[in-house]
This record gives C-alpha cells, structure tokens and sequence, in this order.
C-alpha cells in the first residue's frame, strides 16, 4: 500500500500497464487531478477479489525473487551487462530446476526428461 498514489497509477499507464495496488484504509475516490485514481478506486472497492487475484501475482513474483536471492545469493558476479543478463536467467533457469526436482520428490511424479536412446555416450 506503500506505492498507492496518484502519480504512482499514472506513470505504470503511461509504460501501458495497469498498477494493481491496494488502497489505503483512508483513501477517498476523488480523483485529485487523477480520474485513472477514481476508476481504479472503486474498481478496488466494487471488484475487490478481482483487484486482489491481480495483486497477488505481484506478492508471488516478490516471494519467487527472494527465493532466488536466498538459493543463489543476491549479486551477480558478472561486469559486463549482456553477462549479467546471462547470468540471471542461468539462476532462474537453476532455480526453476530445483522447484521441479523437489515435486518430483515430494509428488512422486515421474519425469518424462529427453533421455539418450540406445546408447551410453551422446552423439554430438
């Protein structure tokens, strides 16, 4: 609720987004120079387990971030841009690894990985 503002609102439309924040307990519809903040508002009021079921996708990014940051650490190593890119998506990648892994475990589910056929050694 921290990020609910006029302005806040204003400037994800402006990037073609639609900002999800809740509002504060305290809040009023009027617009205040910002009819995006009176539509969102009782939209918020009107619709709120819509409102909700969008803001949470943001809560779950937030906690898969952390996650991230706790498995693998909070820096990149890398100095070059195009390399830290890289090495972001090899820890998403790695991450995502170990989620799949962990409910193969913990679900029993059996994988269907591509598997080499009818040979030990793989034929490049």
């Amino acid at each position: 609720m921290a990020y609910s503002s006029r302005d806040n609102l204003d400037r994800v439309k402006n990037v073609g987004g639609t900002a999800y924040i809740p509002y504060r307990k305290n809040a009023t519809g009027r617009a205040g120079g910002s009819a995006l903040w009176k539509k969102m508002y009782h939209y918020f009021q009107l619709n709120r387990d819509d409102f909700m079921e969008h803001y949470h996708k943001r809560s779950n990014i937030e906690a898969t971030n952390a996650a991230i940051k706790r498995k693998f650490g909070e820096t990149l190593k890398s100095k070059n841009p195009t390399a830290q890119v890289n090495e972001l998506l090899a820890k998403i990648v790695a991450y995502n690894l170990t989620v799949v892994i962990h409910e193969m475990y913990e679900n029993g589910i059996e994988s269907s990985f591509l598997q080499l056929k009818n040979s030990s050694k793989p034929s490049f």
